[in-house]
């Protein structure tokens, strides 16, 4: 048998690993039932209608919020950090929103339920596009540079800023806000996130209850951009998260 040198699992026979397995099972099954109710409720929230007819710039020019629908009733927008004061500025944009995008996938799989996803930031066109094509990104991404959209969706604040996933819905020529969620509650988008929450490690960051002995770090001091992971040591991008 091989020697452990490192701290892992015990080790125990087939049948008391699926005896566990199983036990564990239960619970999973009973998270996501919670998890399904939960979604039901927000369903179920009311909603409030956008008074501003807010104006953004893209690559084709000028675009309001309705075209950022792209013809579909649901929109999913993502406040990105990108913005004087964000780590990466004014070349790049923030490391953990940067991780966000990276994880959405293609749109054709929630264009399909007609949903359109859109990002915006508070950055300069020219700042977007380019750190765009740097990323590999084919997602529309629009500036609000010099109107109040961030302040008013509570993303520009006197303390800086912050990011946020809003959904919007268009019924006729009104549209209207029915959620958001920031934080923590970002984390449904990040599936990187989903695949180390189920191997033996976790995320590896010390807020986790692993045993003793697993290897952990401070949060946030192993996120970078896709392609910085070669070149940059750990370090912190809590200016950005």
């Amino acid at each position: 048998m091989a020697t452990i040198t490192i701290a892992c699992p015990e080790i125990v026979s087939q049948t008391e690993w699926q005896q566990a397995r199983d036990k564990l099972l239960v619970k999973e099954k009973a998270a996501m039932k919670a998890s399904d109710a939960l979604a039901a409720e927000r369903r179920r929230l009311p909603m409030v209608r956008i008074e501003k007819d807010y104006v953004f710039e893209g690559p084709q020019g000028k675009v309001k919020l309705v075209d950022l629908f792209e013809g579909r009733s649901q929109l999913a927008l993502y406040h990105f950090m990108f913005a004087e004061g964000v780590s990466g500025w004014p070349e790049a944009g923030c490391p953990g929103c940067s991780l966000v995008i990276d994880n959405i996938g293609y749109p054709e799989h929630f264009n399909v339920r007609d949903l359109s996803f859109a990002i915006v930031s508070r950055g300069p066109l020219a700042n977007l596009e380019a750190y765009k094509k740097r990323m590999g990104w084919n997602y529309p991404w629009y500036s609000s540079e010099g109107t109040t959209f961030n302040e008013d969706f509570g993303v520009t604040t006197p303390q800086g800023e912050t990011f946020r996933l809003s959904f919007f819905l268009k019924n006729g020529d009104d549209i209207f806000q029915t959620y958001y969620t920031t934080n923590r509650g970002a984390e449904v988008l990040l599936s990187n996130f989903a695949l180390l929450d189920m191997a033996p490690y976790g995320r590896q960051e010390d807020w986790e209850d692993s045993p003793s002995g697993w290897p952990q770090s401070k949060p946030y001091i192993w996120w970078r951009r896709h392609d910085e992971h070669e070149t940059q040591k750990e370090q912190s991008c809590n200016t950005c998260c």
